[in-house]
């Protein structure tokens, strides 16, 4: 970077100014204003990774499903999404944020977890799911009960094992608060906070949680990246036995399936809480696999600690249950048959979705 003034001249004036002085106080107001000068064309002249450059769809990604027209994305927003993403302000005692349980460095899961924790260190019924890509889903909720993003953070707000508060209180609350009033200004054009600005801020930063930088992406979008030898083999293979349910390029096709785990919890009955409909019972919806490398523990009872049990479960562990896809039905057993070779290819395969970039972007930091 080229200085936006001249050293020379500006030394020869100080001289001139200070010349009276002691030679060390006129060291350091020449010092001293050479860094304030120094310090401040850089900041005008260089962005930093906190600027905020809104919301854009990735090059290899489709439309997403989100209606931006009703709560389109602003710096505002963003900024008060985000500050409410990581304030405990929003549980009953202060100590619960949505941040505890999505944790950045871990694609925003909380790693090493089975189940979160809410209040009083209550346990919550499922292990969290990652908040990334937020403005392709359809379903909120592993059992899909949500339709709208605006609508999720409702939940985990009032669970009682989550949060534990109410709409009411944490609105009053942040009526209160020295800062909220002028940042919903800001957001929204004046002072007053209610349910839909609140949720619809939150909003704005999770769909701001975008992952599509890994080497995958790399790869499809011809950015200098390729693939090993062994991860295009595990390409392959993932393509011949796990796409149909984890479809590219968000790695889900969002339907609800039964995948054959042990059931922990006869009275978490999936999908089926929602629908009514037996033929529902235990199912979950399908994850992406996208940071599937650092979201451990896996399943809905966070069950498999490593990818490696994971890809033993279903070439060779899988229960049966009346409502087990029938995919996973084959002749003489239950699964995907799998060989050592190939479990080791699949996971180099699918560790190249892992997107440091998205885990490590200053502008989704606390």
């Amino acid at each position: 970077m080229q200085p936006c003034f001249n050293l020379e001249k500006l030394w020869i004036n100080m001289n001139s100014i200070v010349i009276s002085l002691k030679k060390d106080i006129q060291y350091f107001l020449v010092t001293v204003i050479v860094l304030i000068v120094f310090t401040s064309c850089g900041e005008s002249n260089q962005p930093t990774d906190r600027q905020f450059k809104g919301f854009s769809v990735p090059l290899n990604f489709p439309q997403p499903t989100y209606n931006f027209a009703k709560n389109p994305v602003t710096e505002a927003g963003f900024l008060l999404g985000k500050k409410l993403f990581y304030d405990e302000i929003l549980s009953l005692d202060g100590t619960i944020a949505c941040a505890t349980c999505h944790i950045q460095t871990s694609a925003f899961t909380q790693h090493g977890h089975d189940l979160s924790h809410g209040i009083n260190d209550l346990l919550t019924l499922r292990n969290t799911p990652p908040v990334q890509n937020m403005a392709w889903k359809r379903f909120f909720m592993l059992d899909g009960g949500v339709l709208d993003l605006d609508l999720f953070a409702i939940n985990p707000i009032t669970a009682h094992n989550e949060m534990g508060e109410t709409m009411a209180n944490v609105l009053e609350k942040l009526r209160n608060h020295k800062d909220y009033p002028s940042l919903f200004d800001k957001a929204f054009g004046s002072k007053d906070i209610n349910t839909e600005r609140l949720l619809k801020a939150l909003s704005q930063f999770q769909l701001m949680c975008v992952s599509a930088d890994s080497k995958y992406d790399k790869v499809k979008r011809n950015e200098g990246a390729s693939f090993t030898s062994d991860e295009q083999a595990g390409y392959t293979l993932f393509l011949q036995k796990c796409e149909s349910c984890h479809k590219e390029p968000l790695f889900t096709n969002e339907a609800f399936t039964n995948n054959g785990i042990p059931i922990v919890n006869p009275e978490d009955k999936g999908r089926a809480s929602i629908t009514l409909n037996p033929k529902d019972e235990y199912r979950f919806i399908i994850p992406s696999l996208r940071n599937v490398a650092e979201t451990a523990p896996y399943m809905h009872t966070g069950k498999f600690r490593t990818l490696s049990d994971v890809l033993d479960h279903y070439s060779s562990g899988m229960i049966d249950h009346p409502t087990l896809d029938s995919s996973f039905r084959i002749p003489n057993g239950l699964g995907i048959p799998l060989t050592s070779e190939e479990k080791r290819v699949l996971t180099l395969f699918l560790h190249t979705l892992t997107d440091q970039n998205f885990m490590k972007n200053p502008l989704l930091a606390q």
